[in-house]
């Protein structure tokens, strides 16, 4: 049950938005259990100067062709997990959209299944609350 927020570059074109768009997907799919129906996203394709990003940081060369990726799951996927995720997500993108490995950047955030609601006000995943 993830929440997939993508921000591009104003550089890349509809079609490699849709690219990268379904590399994540796919990745999600492939390596962190999630359901092939299980989508939810937003992709912003922005303007170069409303994306900041560090060109060298950690020693990674980037281009002006930033891809960010934030991914928002429940907790409880093991590290090698959440590896195979980066490396998928960026073998992804790479093939399909054409997108340069360091140009990626993924940024997992954790949170309980209480902190979800998919519609009508309910926490459908959390367990009712017992009246007292």
């Amino acid at each position: 049950m993830p929440f997939v927020q993508i921000f591009v570059s104003g550089r890349f074109d509809e079609a490699r938005v849709g690219a990268i768009s379904e590399g994540v997907q796919r990745a999600l799919v492939a390596t962190v259990d999630v359901p092939p129906d299980d989508r939810f996203e937003v992709v912003c394709r922005s303007e170069d100067a409303r994306l900041v990003w560090d060109r060298r940081f950690l020693g990674v060369e980037r281009s002006d062709e930033a891809v960010f990726v934030h991914v928002t799951l429940s907790a409880g996927r093991d590290d090698e997990k959440k590896r195979a995720l980066y490396r998928t997500i960026v073998e992804n993108l790479s093939s399909t959209a054409h997108v340069r490995p360091a140009d990626v950047l993924i940024v997992l955030s954790e949170t309980t299944r209480v902190n979800w609601s998919f519609g009508n006000g309910e926490a459908q995943y959390a367990p009712a609350a017992v009246p007292a």
